[in-house]
């Protein structure tokens, strides 16, 4: 969030998003209580041409991810949730991590597969970057026939042990 999609975020389009959160929390300080963001999926889906949009719906609208009976299952953040994601530089100390092995998984079809290629260029060694075919970002929640159970204790069996 803190660069847009695909890091498509301008200066200045950063600085007024800033500036909008920062009224906002005035706003629901005053209030009391945080003012609910737009829902981040619909009741139901239409035609879309966002195949991004259809497989968070396909997870988090249906009773695959969906808890109806749960009040924190609103389907959508508070108005200034962003705020954290927009100032928490994630990969300021990535270096860090070295030298412990890195493991990363990303579905070939994903819409934040660039974001999982970066991290790829940027971690130290040992670091190894497991596209899995035809997959996008939810199959890899619950989508056992997607999910590389071999490839990752594998991993941890020569990285952990």
């Amino acid at each position: 969030m803190a660069r847009g999609f695909n890091d498509s975020l301008t200066k200045e389009e950063r600085a007024r998003t800033l500036e909008q959160f920062g009224r906002q929390r005035w706003t629901d300080a005053a209030k009391g209580a945080p003012a609910p963001g737009p829902r981040i999926l619909p009741e139901t889906l239409e035609r879309t041409d966002s195949p991004i949009i259809e497989g968070f719906f396909g997870y988090y609208r249906t009773p695959r991810g969906f808890h109806e009976n749960s009040p924190n299952s609103t389907g959508s953040w508070t108005a200034t949730n962003p705020v954290s994601f927009m100032n928490f530089p994630l990969l300021t100390y990535l270096q860090e991590i070295a030298p412990r092995p890195v493991l990363i998984i990303a579905g070939e079809q994903t819409h934040s597969r660039y974001f999982s290629e970066d991290i790829y260029k940027a971690a130290a060694e040992p670091t190894e970057l497991l596209l899995i075919p035809n997959a996008n970002h939810v199959n890899l929640y619950d989508r056992m026939d997607k999910i590389p159970f071999d490839r990752i204790e594998a991993f941890f069996r020569k990285s952990l042990l």
